[in-house]
C-alpha cells in the first residue's frame, strides 16, 4: 500500500471515495483565475475532503499565472490557510479530482500525467478543447457528456463561448439552433494580469487630456504601453483577439465556432464571429444574431431564458435595463438582454449578452464540472 503526501492510501480507490469525501488538487492556485476559483470553492457547498494547492512549474510562465515560486507560500481556502505546493507527479496521489488553470503547454504536459495517477482532470487550458476523446463541458447544457472521458480529462471551454452557451443551450433545446452570428466586446482580464495592467495604465496615461482627437494621437501617447494588445485599448476598440490563424479569423473567433459544435453537439452548425477588445477590466459581452429551425416568440425567448439555470433576464430598454459589463462584474450567470425577433426573419433572435469572464468564463464553470464528477464518486 502506497500513501500520498498528505496520508491518503493509494489503493482501493473506489472503497476510499465511498468513505469520505472527494480529494481535490488545484493546479494553478495562484493565477488570476486561481485566485477566483478559491474564492469560490469557498462559497459553495463544502464537498471536498482535502484541497491541495498546486503551483505551476515554471518562473517562465505568463504572469496571470502561478509558478514554481509560489511553492511554499500560504493561500486561503475554505477558511483554512493551506501551502502551495511545486508541481511534481507526486502532488497527485491520492487525489480524486485536480483543476487545471495553467498554460496550454503545461496542460499538455502534466494532466495526462495526473490522469495516469486516478485523478480526474478538469482542464481551463485549449490542450485539450477539441480532442475528439475529451468531453467539452458546461454543466447546465451537457453535463452528460462528462460522464463518459476516455482520458480521464474533461476539457472547460474559452472564456468567450462560456460568455453565451449557457443561453443558448436553453433556446436550442428549445427551437434548434441552425446558425450564429457574434460578435464579441471582450475584457482585457481575457490577456491576463498584464491585459489589466495595460489598460489601467493607459487609462492614467489619457485622463485627463484631449486625446482622441485626431488620427493616432493615442497610440502616440502610448508609445510602447501596449502590452498584448496589438493596438491601444483606452479610448479605443481593437479588432482582433487571440492568435492568427488562417484566412484572416483570429484564434479565439475560431474557438467560438469550434467549441460552440461541440458542446451543442452541431457538428455542422453554421457559426460566424468577429473577436473585439474593448476597454472593460473584466467581464465579456456579446451581440448574438441565433437562427433557428422553428420560428421564434420573444416572449416564448424570455419564458425560455427566465426558466434556464444559470441565466438572468435583464430586458427592459424602455426602463434602461440590459446587461452591461459593469453592473454584471462579480456575479455567476448569464445576463441577457435587448432580445429582439429579427426584423426580416421570423426564425431569428437578437440578443446582448454579458457574462464575467473570470468566473462563470473560467472558474466557476471547473469548478461546477468537477462537482459534476464528485457526485458521481460519492453516491
Amino acid at each position: 500500500m502506497t500513501t500520498g503526501p498528505t496520508g491518503s492510501t493509494g489503493t482501493g480507490r473506489a472503497g476510499d471515495r465511498a468513505a469520505r469525501k472527494p480529494h481535490l488538487a488545484v493546479v494553478g492556485a495562484t493565477g488570476a483565475v486561481g485566485s477566483v476559483l478559491l474564492g469560490i470553492l469557498s462559497e459553495r457547498a463544502d464537498i471536498w475532503g482535502e484541497v491541495r494547492l498546486i503551483a505551476a512549474p515554471s518562473p517562465q510562465l505568463r504572469s496571470s499565472r502561478g509558478d514554481s515560486r509560489s511553492a511554499g507560500r500560504k493561500l486561503t481556502v475554505r477558511g483554512e490557510e493551506v501551502e502551495v505546493l511545486a508541481l511534481t507527479e507526486d502532488v497527485f496521489d491520492g487525489i480524486d479530482i485536480a483543476m487545471f488553470d495553467v498554460p496550454d503547454e503545461v496542460s499538455a504536459q502534466w494532466a495526462p500525467i495526473a490522469a495516469a495517477k486516478g485523478a480526474v482532470v478538469v482542464d481551463n487550458s485549449a490542450a485539450f478543447r477539441m480532442d475528439p476523446d475529451v468531453p467539452l463541458v458546461v454543466p447546465e447544457v451537457n453535463a452528460h457528456a462528462a460522464r463518459v472521458r476516455p482520458r480521464g480529462i474533461i476539457a472547460n471551454p474559452n472564456c468567450t463561448t462560456l460568455s453565451m452557451i449557457v443561453a443558448l443551450g436553453a433556446l436550442h433545446a428549445e427551437y434548434g439552433l441552425s446558425e450564429l452570428i457574434v460578435s464579441s466586446y471582450q475584457a482585457v482580464s481575457g490577456a491576463g494580469k498584464d491585459g489589466v495592467d495595460t489598460l489601467r495604465s493607459q487609462l492614467a496615461a489619457v485622463s485627463g487630456t484631449e486625446l482622441g482627437t485626431s488620427p493616432g494621437d493615442v497610440r502616440r501617447a502610448m508609445g510602447d504601453t501596449l502590452g498584448p494588445f496589438p493596438a491601444p485599448v483606452a479610448l479605443n476598440v481593437v479588432p482582433w483577439a487571440g492568435s492568427p490563424k488562417e484566412d484572416g479569423w483570429s484564434s479565439e473567433e475560431l474557438k467560438v465556432r469550434d467549441e460552440s459544435r461541440k458542446i451543442l453537439g452541431l457538428s455542422d452548425l453554421r457559426v460566424s464571429a468577429t473577436c473585439v477588445r474593448v476597454p472593460v477590466i473584466t467581464t465579456h459581452s456579446l451581440t448574438v444574431h441565433a437562427r433557428f429551425e422553428n420560428e421564434v416568440t420573444v416572449a416564448g425567448a424570455h419564458e425560455i431564458l427566465a426558466s434556464a439555470p444559470g441565466v438572468v433576464v435583464c430586458d427592459d430598454p424602455e426602463q434602461g435595463e440590459y446587461p452591461t459589463p459593469a453592473d454584471v462584474v462579480g456575479t455567476d450567470p448569464t445576463w441577457v438582454g435587448r432580445v429582439r425577433r429579427s426584423l426580416d426573419d421570423p426564425r431569428a433572435l437578437e440578443l446582448f449578452v454579458c457574462g464575467d469572464n473570470l468566473r462563470k468564463g473560467a472558474a466557476l464553470n471547473t469548478v461546477q464540472i468537477a462537482e459534476v464528477v464528485a457526485g458521481e464518486m460519492t453516491v
